[in-house]
């Protein structure tokens, strides 16, 4: 069996890296279809070792295509997904626009693979937050063996998660201030290069941002409505990458030894935590793996039953791009979908 499938959004950061994954998995595709807004028709992207053009997406017929990974942002998801569920065509969207809907199952395939079968009812499928799909994949094996209450969260967010803008404000930035030209902010609330900011996305009243929000509910419908979790979410001068500092208080007991010997056996970890100098995982050795990467596992002995941990995973692949072609793939192996006759 082989699908048709749409990418949406295939000129962005997200999109291309999606037709990367698509290609290196071997995903069964009859035919990959390139769609972006009006402005990028005919803009040649990659598939392999063939070129795809662009095509606009409000003049495509998705009568005949299986599957449509979204990659264009909430507005466009809002305006689409529904419209394109509705010919037959099963929605994976990367955007936030459906996560917190009861009837769109949100999948990390590691973490809730079950769940992905309530899709029927809107034939929309939502990615997580990238900082949480990471944090969920670390988390789920700790949850099943030792019970998770409490999680308390620092997020080192790269300039990727911004987009292409957010990547070229970085290095158009880091590079005035080596050539002494003047530093111009466009994309971020503050200077970028050598800066952090503890600031991604919107205000809310409580005085989170919705980042920080997404992360405790987005983990609350994944993995387990009672656990408790505060996050702060920065975002720091990394191209690729997201970096958590995290603490977690479990119900019952469990020591770093046992956590490291679960995680080397979870789907999606990679435990790479020696005590010596350079024995833990940075950004930069991440990019471009698919890896969830845990270091830096050890007791907390301010609470009882804790543990702290340094999380790391390349943000465009485990974070968007490689957990939308991992959802495509469940619904495959399940048998839930079906490639459509092609029209006599």
């Amino acid at each position: 069996m082989s699908f048709k499938v749409a990418i949406v959004g295939a000129t962005g950061n997200v999109g291309r890296e999606m037709l990367n994954i698509l290609e290196e998995r071997g995903f069964p595709v009859s035919e990959v279809v390139a769609l972006a807004s009006r402005r990028s028709q005919g803009t040649e992207v990659s598939f392999g070792d063939r070129t795809l053009k662009v095509r606009a997406l409000d003049q495509y017929d998705f009568s005949d295509t299986d599957i449509c990974i979204m990659s264009a942002g909430g507005n466009v998801s809002k305006e689409w997904s529904p419209k394109i569920g509705k010919q037959g065509c099963v929605v994976i969207d990367n955007s936030s626009a459906f996560r917190y809907d009861q009837d769109v199952p949100l999948i990390v395939p590691e973490v809730n693979p079950d769940a992905i079968s309530l899709f029927t009812r809107k034939n929309i499928i939502a990615n997580p937050n990238c900082s949480t799909a990471q944090l969920v994949v670390a988390l789920k094996p700790l949850h099943d063996f030792a019970t998770i209450k409490r999680v308390v969260v620092a997020t080192y967010q790269s300039v990727s998660g911004a987009g292409k803008e957010g990547m070229d404000e970085l290095f158009t930035q880091t590079r005035a201030v080596f050539v002494a030209d003047q530093v111009d902010v466009k994309k971020f609330t503050k200077r970028i290069a050598f800066n952090v900011i503890p600031h991604i996305d919107v205000f809310l009243d409580d005085g989170f941002t919705k980042e920080e929000w997404k992360m405790v509910a987005e983990t609350k419908k994944m993995l387990d409505p009672k656990i408790k979790l505060t996050a702060t979410c920065v975002r720091v001068p990394v191209f690729i990458g997201h970096s958590e500092a995290v603490n977690i208080e479990f119900e019952k007991p469990i020591t770093a030894d046992e956590a490291r010997d679960i995680l080397r056996e979870a789907p999606g970890c990679q435990v790479l935590d020696k005590r010596e100098d350079g024995g833990y995982i940075t950004p930069l050795e991440s990019a471009g793996e698919d890896a969830t990467f845990i270091s830096r596992i050890r007791e907390d002995s301010t609470i009882d039953n804790g543990l702290s941990m340094w999380i790391v995973s390349d943000n465009l692949r485990k974070g968007a791009a490689l957990n939308a072609v991992q959802i495509a793939e469940l619904l495959v192996e399940r048998g839930l979908i079906q490639p459509k006759k092609k029209a006599a």
